[in-house]
């Protein structure tokens, strides 16, 4: 049983001794930074499909200065093939308030007996020595529960970043993604941000608001050495987990 034990318990010591080795590699550095990659390499990556109508052929108006599906004489700068750049306006500021209580309380009672059972009632007594046949059975029962609780979460993210169009769908929407990095010290903050935009909400800067962006993911955090203090070690996590009480 014990070799058993320490089977299972190996993996995590390797995995927590590999990260100890990195982390005494980097005492006394800052946390090292992302190089820049093409966002399509990342393993976690996936194009994105979406339910597309029907395409319809465009028109050729050979006489025409006006091409179909422009949207002005002259050549539009904003994002539109992959490879194009974009700014995203990131603007979240959110807070909530959640309160609850519950009561509840219950009473019951029950009592049952034999007055009369074609005589039988009278061998009550010589069966069951000393009971009244009645008064054989009287129950009671009182139970009360009550519960409380209360969320207050506010979050407030004001800032912009730039944006590569990864994907360009059959409707002529956008994917696009954009990863941002900035290390102040030693404390490394790294945002991600990945969706899909119209082409008609991009304005004519270049630029579109996260609200304006559909199957938006953000993500917000960061590493280093305040992060490590306020992360909690992973034989707590380890714990925590596996510990009934």
């Amino acid at each position: 049983m014990i070799r058993r034990s320490l089977l299972l318990a190996l993996p995590a010591l390797l995995l927590a001794g590999c990260g100890t080795l990195t982390k005494l590699s980097e005492v006394g550095q800052p946390p090292p930074m992302t190089p820049t990659a093409n966002p399509t390499t990342d393993p976690a990556w996936r194009p994105v499909t979406m339910p597309m109508p029907n395409p319809q052929p465009a028109p050729t108006e050979p006489a025409s200065l006006w091409r179909s599906g422009s949207r002005a004489f002259f050549a539009d700068q904003r994002a539109q093939r992959v490879g194009d750049i974009l700014t995203i306006l990131v603007t979240i500021n959110d807070s909530g308030t959640l309160k609850d209580a519950t009561t509840a309380s219950s009473n019951g009672a029950e009592s049952m007996g034999i007055t009369n059972l074609f005589g039988l009632e009278n061998a009550i007594p010589t069966m069951l020595s000393g009971v009244n046949p009645a008064n054989l059975v009287n129950t009671n029962s009182t139970g009360a529960s009550g519960g409380t609780g209360q969320i207050q979460r506010s979050e407030a993210v004001t800032l912009n970043l730039a944006g590569v169009v990864t994907q360009v769908l059959p409707n002529g929407n956008l994917v696009v993604v954009a990863h941002d990095e900035v290390r102040v010290n030693s404390e490394l903050m790294v945002l991600t941000l990945s969706g899909v935009v119209r082409p008609e909400d991009i304005t004519s800067e270049n630029t579109i608001n996260d609200d304006q962006i559909a199957e938006e993911r953000i993500s917000y955090g960061g590493q280093g050495q305040l992060t490590t203090v306020q992360t909690p070690r992973w034989g707590q996590q380890l714990l925590d987990i596996l510990l009934p009480f």
